[in-house]
């Protein structure tokens, strides 16, 4: 049973990018959510997806790289890019050694699409985190559309219609921790 997160308890989160690329602007909106989070609020970014070695069940739990580390996270947030109409595989491989956690069920996550076009990746996401019993959060301020690349950090922050967009995506997700300890106080 999870205890209560008084409104004043430092909440911390995990953000995972499906991208390795460098420029990635997945990325970049993930370290722009860090720039802006109060200071009630430790935003991680999880930097091992492309240390991790393949998903293999046989060695699950054995591997010399541990899956993230969800067990430290009040919630996660994912940004992913979407390739071939689908989950770039080191995110998909990531999520597998994440399976038989017994940190990762009804574990806050948000999916945040930062391309409009991204439809794919985001029904594919969403359905593999409900498999794995993630409490899924939806709501429409974890869309959050980047006109066109290149932007970074500052440039994210700099434009006030993307950063009220993150401000209201990053509060969103807060609240929904927050219900989501209350509700399951009253399991």
């Amino acid at each position: 049973m999870s205890q209560s997160l008084p409104m004043n308890q430092t909440l911390c989160l995990l953000t995972i990018s499906g991208s390795l690329r460098l420029a990635s602007s997945n990325t970049t909106v993930l370290h722009a959510l860090q720039a802006i989070a109060p200071a009630s609020v430790i935003v991680s970014l999880y930097d091992g997806l492309g240390n991790l070695p393949n998903f293999n069940p046989a060695l699950d739990g054995e591997a010399d790289m541990p899956p993230p580390p969800v067990d430290q996270a009040d919630g996660l947030l994912i940004s992913s890019p979407e390739y071939a109409h689908g989950v770039p595989g080191v995110l998909k491989n990531a999520l597998d050694w994440l399976v038989s956690s017994l940190e990762f069920p009804r574990k806050p996550v948000a999916l945040i699409n930062i391309s409009p076009r991204s439809t794919f990746v985001h029904a594919s996401l969403s359905e593999t985190l409900t498999t794995m019993s993630a409490s899924l959060i939806a709501d429409p301020a974890f869309t959050i559309s980047l006109p066109g690349k290149g932007l970074d950090v500052a440039g994210i922050l700099a434009d006030p219609q993307i950063s009220q967009c993150l401000h209201t995506a990053l509060d969103a997700f807060v609240r929904a921790i927050r219900m989501h300890h209350i509700n399951d106080i009253g399991r």
